[in-house]
This record gives C-alpha cells, structure tokens and sequence, in this order.
C-alpha cells in the first residue's frame, strides 16, 4: 500500500518528504502537510499519536487497532488536531457501504431473510474479519433485530461474518440475504489496491486546513 500511495501522490504532483517502515525512517516527518498511515495494528496508535502531536493532519487505514480510537479520538480533540480513519478508503467500498445501509433499512421488515456477510482477503492479511466486513455488519446491524456480529457462528440472534484466506485476493465482500424462496446479494470485488491508495490520498487533501474528525462520508459528501 505504501508504495502505490507514493506512486498515485507523486502523479498527483505531490512530493513525499518521509517514509517510514518497521525497519527505517527517511525524509523530515515535521515537514509534512498530511501524513497517511498504513502500517499494522501494533504500529498504528504509534504512528496516529506521533503525527497529532507534531500537529500533522493524519489519515489512517490500518485495521485491528480499533480498541484504542477512542483514545486516539480524545488526543486529536486535545491536540486540535485532524483525523480520518477509515476501515476501507476505496471510493467504491464507501459507496457500497452506503447502499448496505439503506438495503438493510429496507429489508428489516422481511425476517424471512437471514441476513450474514463473508470477506475474503490475501494470505497475508492478519485480522478477521477484516475492518470492512466490520463496518459492513455494524451497518446492518443498526436496522436488525440481531444483538451483534460473530465471525464463523450459527447463532440465531448474532450476524455471521465468515473470513476468508486466499492467494492474492485484494478484497471481496458479499453481503447475502437468504430465504427458503431466494438469495438477494450485493457485492464488492476489489480488482487492484490503487483504488484504496487514491481514496486515502483524497482524504488526506481534504483535510487541509480542516480541524476535527471526519469520515469517508465527508470527504465523498455523502448525506446521512
């Protein structure tokens, strides 16, 4: 991710003035307009902290670390500072979650339909279910009569999310209403990463000369 986020932000005529891995660090991070994090999830709140200290406006993708936004929220509103996170930047995805929404709005009433959500990601993604099967759920969930999401369950009252390792997979979600008559399906296949590299670039330019915590939504102005 980070180097398709480096190649589209230079086509973009944007310069990259640090880089930074588990390994080394290159560039002056205090010289930076926006920084965008896509790291792992024992990397994130480091990075996160590190940018809202320094004052730097940050955009974060990474999943698997979300039992510390909280914190992370409290620290930019401290600081005065500006955050996105996003469990998916793809513009697509956010459109998609959109849709989820209202299509499980809409489908509330019919309790024929057993609602359940499946990812499936590379062999080297290490959380599961992914952020977006996540997101995806607590969408649903807002409009069912379901007490929450469990990954891999038979649970009446929970929504089932199966996860999903295979070789180079950058992202598919499908979310599948069944009943004894039909399947309604909406679906999501991720074809390459640049798509969540120019969603993150677009959120770290919307935040220029912004302060607060702001969501996909903002950046694409998406009503609620």
């Amino acid at each position: 991710m980070g180097k398709t986020i480096e190649k589209l932000a230079l086509e973009k005529g944007h310069t990259i003035v640090f880089k930074s891995t588990s390994d080394s660090e290159k560039g002056f991070f205090d010289e930076a307009d926006a920084a965008i994090e896509f790291s792992s999830p024992e990397s994130a709140v480091k990075n996160i902290s590190r940018a809202l200290e320094a004052g730097i406006p940050i955009v974060c993708g990474t999943t698997g670390w979300l039992e510390k936004h909280d914190e992370m929220v409290k620290l930019c509103e401290k600081r005065n500072g500006s955050f996105i996170y996003a469990s998916n930047f793809s513009v697509g995805v956010n459109l998609f979650f959109s849709i989820n929404d209202y299509v499980a709005k809409l489908m509330a009433p019919w309790k024929e339909y057993n609602v359940s959500v499946e990812e499936i990601h590379h062999l080297q993604k290490k959380d599961a279910p992914s952020g977006t099967a996540i997101t995806i759920a607590e969408g649903i969930l807002k409009h069912s009569d379901k007490k929450d999401w469990k990954l891999n369950t038979s649970e009446e009252n929970s929504l089932n999310i199966t996860a999903k390792r295979e070789e180079d997979v950058k992202g598919t979600h499908t979310v599948s209403y069944n009943s004894s008559i039909d399947t309604i399906s909406l679906k999501h296949e991720a074809h390459s990463r640049e798509g969540f590299a120019m969603g993150a670039i677009l959120a770290a330019e919307f935040l220029k000369d912004k302060k607060g915590i702001f969501t996909m939504r903002n950046v694409l102005g998406i009503e609620d």
